[in-house]
């Protein structure tokens, strides 16, 4: 009873050898894409990638807008604690904490 023979480095290179030339015939073999095809494909994915940059300056827009009013607001809550005693300052500071904790449920 024969064990197992490993592949030497010339049966891994006629493999190697075997496999590549199959594919490069299945590639040969396919049939040649149509311009038309081709055209409308291409419109296709200029028009996706517009749509993605819209997307993305929209997203950007919005992040900057709620970046520059979140500074606003901390900016009045600066303005609106600084006559605050301290136990003011702590029942502000609770009572937002607590509209936080509301809107995450």
């Amino acid at each position: 009873m024969a064990g197992y023979k490993e592949p030497g480095f010339q049966d891994r290179v006629a493999a190697a050898a075997k496999a590549r030339n199959t594919a490069l015939a299945k590639l040969k073999a396919r049939p040649k894409p149509n311009p038309e095809e081709l055209a409308q494909l291409n419109a296709e994915r200029i028009a996706r990638e517009a749509a993605q940059l819209e997307k993305r300056a929209a997203a950007k827009q919005a992040k900057r807008l709620a970046a520059e009013a979140a500074a606003q607001a901390a900016a009045e809550l600066a303005i609106q604690t600084a006559g605050m005693t301290e136990s003011e300052k702590k029942a502000a500071r609770d009572a937002r904490y607590a509209a936080r904790k509301q809107r995450k449920r």
